[in-house]
């Protein structure tokens, strides 16, 4: 169903741009809910029943894993890349989980891994928070803390609101040019403020409607100096937990923006623009029922995978079976490892740990990594395949 079937242009809807002193124009949004309000009948009432049934799907799959919480860190990973990627980083699934093993090799991991790494951290630390802490300006504050912490934004106020006028537009545009002017400094508590109390509010509004909402207006606020939007990402997963529409945090729309980058920029400009409330749901419910379908077959593919391999160790690793189902479940959530770690866990001899890994490398297991002959590491390649699939015309441009 194509999201444009229900556009509509109503400038002023959701705000409007003033002109600031300085000559430029700068957009003050409108408190939500939107008015007026959202036409939710057909097209829109379609995409969200179809939405809901895909988010009920993926959430029941998830439970038929041995160990959820080892799919559920490997797609952490992959949503850190990908929505970093969104904003130009170059660091790839492969290079993040080279970084967390302390790989060193021939080749240098791009310089803006770090990024990558501070947005798993962030992730994690926001789902654990939500146990004491709703999703809220509070929250969200220290997650862009932990978010830019010693990344390119590090100079940029982390876990502070902007104080100076920010600009979105193409590399090196001035405020004079820029595609989109957010609101000044002067209004960002009062535009937060306005967003935690629709968050909270009980309205009666369908979650996932309320969540595209608050996600599109977070991104038109853009609070901060820096990390704006990888940070609204990151509130889509946290409201989904906090509202218990999923068990496991899993669905990240990051694949499906990225896919769909200048639509994702299109679709927040015209609400903006005209007051495209019902645009950009239509959008947002339809890469969360594609994600939510992926991430479903995902699930099915890894159980499929550990089975395979699970009757692989019993029918060739002879009597060092149990080692090697020792290792293979370590491997969900550490895919890289060395034959000392190998060692570690089974707590058997360097020559008999090397032996047990020479026989994953032999059934295709696992990939030696470094190119060395000394402190070699290795890859679970089938398993990291199945979230390192991007697709032609992924990569950023």
């Amino acid at each position: 169903m194509n999201a444009k079937s229900v556009a509509v242009d109503q400038p002023g809807r959701s705000g409007h741009y003033v002109r600031q002193p300085t000559g430029y124009s700068a957009f003050i949004p409108a408190p939500l809910p939107p008015s007026p309000p959202l036409r939710l009948a057909g097209a829109i009432q379609q995409l969200l029943s179809e939405a809901d049934h895909a988010l009920g799907r993926l959430d029941g799959s998830i439970l038929t894993l041995p160990n959820p919480d080892l799919f559920v860190l490997m797609y952490v990973r992959k949503e850190a890349v990908l929505s970093s990627q969104i904003e130009g980083t170059q660091s790839s699934l492969q290079d993040l989980l080279a970084a967390e093993a302390q790989v060193m090799g021939a080749s240098t991991p791009p310089r803006d891994v770090e990024e990558v790494v501070n947005y798993v951290g962030a992730m994690n630390q926001g789902l654990a928070r939500l146990s004491t802490l709703p999703v809220s300006i509070r929250l969200v504050r220290e997650i862009h803390e932990v978010l830019l912490r010693g990344g390119r934004g590090s100079r940029l106020t982390p876990g502070e609101l902007r104080r100076s006028q920010n600009w979105i537009g193409p590399e090196g545009c001035t405020l004079a040019d820029a595609s989109f002017v957010p609101p000044p400094p002067s209004e960002i508590p009062q535009a937060l403020g306005d967003l935690e109390r629709y968050v909270h509010a009980d309205d009666g509004m369908p979650v996932l409607i309320k969540i595209g909402l608050v996600h599109a207006q977070f991104e038109t606020i853009h609070p901060f100096l820096d990390g704006n939007g990888r940070l609204g990402r990151l509130l889509i997963t946290f409201l989904l937990v906090e509202r218990g529409i999923l068990s496991k945090p899993v669905l990240y729309l990051s694949h499906f923006f990225k896919r769909h980058r200048q639509e994702y920029y299109d679709r927040l400009q015209a609400v903006r623009d005209a007051g495209d409330w019902e645009g950009w749901l239509a959008f947002f419910l339809r890469g969360v029922a594609q994600v939510s379908a992926e991430a479903t077959e995902t699930a099915r593919r890894v159980l499929a995978l550990r089975e395979e391999h699970r009757t692989h160790i019993a029918d060739h690793f002879g009597r060092a079976a149990g080692h090697g189902h020792r290792v293979l479940e370590s491997l969900y959530e550490r895919p890289i490892l060395s034959v000392n770690q190998v060692g570690e866990l089974t707590g058997t001899t360097y020559p008999a740990a090397n032996g047990l890994v020479k026989r994953f490398v032999e059934g295709g297991l696992l990939v030696e990594i470094t190119g060395q002959s000394r402190n070699r590491r290795f890859r679970y390649e089938p398993y990291v395949r199945l979230f390192d699939d991007e697709r032609p015309g992924d990569h950023p441009v």
